[in-house]
């Protein structure tokens, strides 16, 4: 329950508290001296509610602007001044409510006890107040520098979804243009299922993570736009444990990567191709891998990996912070890209 309590009024209950419990040792002090009850209390409870004031003033004159290396010996005087100010005002006060020979000798001996102890509570408040402030901007800063910062990841990772869209829509009109003339049919196959893909694309731009259950839903409205393109040429072939559906990954992020495997393994041949894409679960981690086959004499896979695969190397980094999250190696004529996608929850 203390948890819900604003963190000012935390401050204010914590102040009230220090008080009651000084007002308490003072009044037992008091009686010592062999002073009655009403006396003590009177005492403890105007020489607290003068001290209160003055912590008032300085909480508020602190918060109005931390002090600066060259305000430090200000901030040390006024609080010297206050004390001052408040045990003089304690001494028309409490004299006068209690209007007593034995109580105003009493008052005068104390007075330099009295003094000390009003600088000391003063400069104690002064302290803890400034050092709230301090903290309290502190905090205030790195939530800027921190809100600053993801809304820049926001804007890189929106950049880099619009960047991947251009070049995949540029192929697939060419081959509708291409598929015009000779099969309408297609074409107009074609048209409505990247119709349905780009739709699906821009409805997955506000969310950053998915499931896999719908990334492969998503990437197969992409694989039947190129098997239209290629025909017969391109199979595919997708394997995916029941426990790595529920998992999450970045939207639109395995799209590049297929996209990447089709370049590689079909553009330099005429061949049919199989791609191959295997999802599991392993540790707390979700691992997929996408096989292609190619011809190393005439591709080039390691001379570089394009801006699809970069752009999925960016994103990883920018949405959980760890690098190495995409491997690529070539086994025999065989192309593998390895995607180890952290489960957050």
């Amino acid at each position: 329950m203390f948890k819900s309590i604003p963190f000012a009024l935390k401050v204010g209950i914590s102040y009230l508290v220090w008080a009651i419990f000084c007002g308490v040792c003072q009044a037992l002090t008091i009686l010592r001296f062999g002073f009655r009850w009403n006396e003590a209390v009177t005492d403890a409870i105007a020489t607290q509610t003068l001290i209160a004031l003055a912590c008032f003033i300085v909480n508020k004159t602190l918060r109005l602007g931390l002090p600066t290396t060259k305000k430090i010996i200000q901030a040390l005087i006024q609080p010297l001044g206050l004390a001052g100010l408040g045990v003089m005002a304690q001494e028309c006060l409490i004299v006068e409510l209690i209007k007593t020979t034995d109580y105003e000798v009493f008052f005068a001996n104390s007075y330099p006890i009295r003094l000390f102890y009003n600088l000391l509570m003063i400069l104690l408040i002064s302290i803890i107040t400034w050092f709230w402030g301090y903290f309290r901007d502190q905090q205030e800063s790195i939530s800027r520098k921190e809100d600053a910062e993801r809304l820049s990841r926001e804007a890189e990772l929106a950049n880099l979804r619009q960047q991947l869209q251009p070049h995949f829509l540029f192929n697939s009109l060419n081959s509708i243009s291409a598929l015009v003339g000779s099969q309408p049919e297609r074409a107009r196959a074609m048209i409505q299922q990247l119709s349905d893909f780009l739709r699906g694309t821009l409805k997955k731009d506000d969310k950053q993570l998915i499931t896999l259950t719908e990334e492969l839903a998503h990437l197969q409205l992409y694989l039947d736009i190129e098997k239209v393109r290629f025909g017969h040429r391109l199979e595919t072939a997708i394997h995916a444990s029941d426990e790595s559906l529920s998992l999450a990954l970045p939207s639109l992020l395995l799209q590049p990567i297929v996209e990447n495997a089709i370049k590689f393994g079909l553009y330099d041949t005429l061949d049919e191709i199989e791609i191959d894409l295997s999802a599991r679960k392993e540790n707390n981690y979700l691992i997929v891998e996408v096989k292609n086959p190619f011809d190393p004499t005439t591709a080039s896979p390691k001379k570089g990996t394009g801006f699809g695969l970069q752009s999925v190397d960016r994103r990883l980094f920018l949405v959980y912070g760890q690098s190495s999250l995409l491997t690529i190696k070539q086994d025999g004529n065989t192309f593998i890209t390895t995607l180890k996608i952290p489960q957050l929850a």
